[in-house]
């Protein structure tokens, strides 16, 4: 049987890697969520982290890998329109008072993640919800049908 691709996102440092690793550790594990890296969202902006709950709730968290990663970037603010909870994610070793008080914030590394501080929710409007799902589920099936028949047309990364 050949061997199936790994699928890497070469955009990420290995520091976001790993903090991404233990972010969805700690959604699978403790929360029962669904997780997807790099989702593209219909404003444009890409997602680090999406995790969708039992419930259909859906959270996006933002990793930041450094002081520079989080100075330079000023687009965060528009995921909030594309979930219920928004958080931005570090490894251990990037001091948390750098991160906006009012926004959730993990910590995590390879090997699983913690909350710092709870997310505010500002629950999505129902038609953008289920949008946001339809998406999903595309592109869950997309990247799935693509690690099966990797010769196939069509970019799992969509």
């Amino acid at each position: 049987m050949p061997e199936l691709p790994q699928i890497v996102d070469l955009r990420q440092s290995p520091t976001a890697l790993r903090v991404q690793r233990g972010v969805m550790r700690l959604l699978r594990a403790t929360y029962d969520f669904c997780c997807f890296a790099e989702v593209p969202l219909a404003n444009g902006r890409r997602a680090d982290v999406l995790g969708v709950g039992p419930k259909g709730e859906i959270w996006i968290v933002e990793i930041k890998s450094s002081l520079v990663d989080f100075r330079v970037d000023a687009k965060w603010p528009n995921y909030k329109d594309y979930c219920d909870r928004f958080y931005f994610a570090k490894p251990p070793e990037l001091d948390a008072d750098i991160f906006p008080a009012d926004e959730g914030l993990m910590a995590a590394d390879l090997h699983g993640a913690e909350i710092l501080r709870a997310a505010n929710e500002h629950p999505l409007a129902p038609a953008r919800r289920k949008a946001m799902l339809l998406k999903l589920v595309r592109l869950g099936a997309d990247r799935v049908h693509f690690l099966m028949d990797p010769q196939s047309s069509g970019d799992p990364s969509l």
